[in-house]
């Protein structure tokens, strides 16, 4: 069967969604949720790195922490980006000050801080607060 793999940022089943459904609003077949949604959820470290590593649709990762004020200002921009970069690229949180490790797994020196994955590698990163045509733009470019 051919597709595109998916992990869910719920439960971390990974799904196989035929290339017709991407924009069909795909759900997961273990716990029903969105897998395609144009939203950006929370996910934690392992969830993180599964998906990085799985996933045949670019994951890119917002860490970010809830004390920090470019952050918060940089949020409703990330969210429109998700919904602009459907179905090309999958938009996520990771929110340093409940997953420290993850801070350290990926040297995050600074937040907000993106990174870019693709077919298994952090394929970009970029950090400090950012427009959303901007971090589109940078999607594009580094994926």
């Amino acid at each position: 069967m051919s597709g595109k793999k998916l992990t869910c940022f719920k439960c971390g089943q990974v799904n196989r969604v035929p290339f017709d459904k991407l924009m069909a609003e795909p759900k997961c077949g273990t716990c029903g949720t969105g897998l395609m949604t144009g939203g950006v959820p929370e996910v934690d470290l392992a969830t993180l790195e599964k998906a990085a590593r799985t996933d045949d649709v670019p994951i890119v990762v917002d860490f970010w922490a809830p004390w920090c004020g470019p952050c918060r200002q940089m949020a409703p921009q990330f969210q429109a980006a998700a919904s602009d970069l459907k179905p090309q690229a999958r938009l996520v949180k990771l929110n340093t000050e409940d997953h420290p490790n993850a801070g350290a797994k990926f040297r995050i020196r600074g937040i907000p801080t993106m990174a870019a994955f693709s077919n298994g590698k952090e394929r970009a990163r970029q950090s400090g607060a950012m427009p959303s045509s901007a971090i589109v733009s940078w999607v594009k470019a580094s994926v």
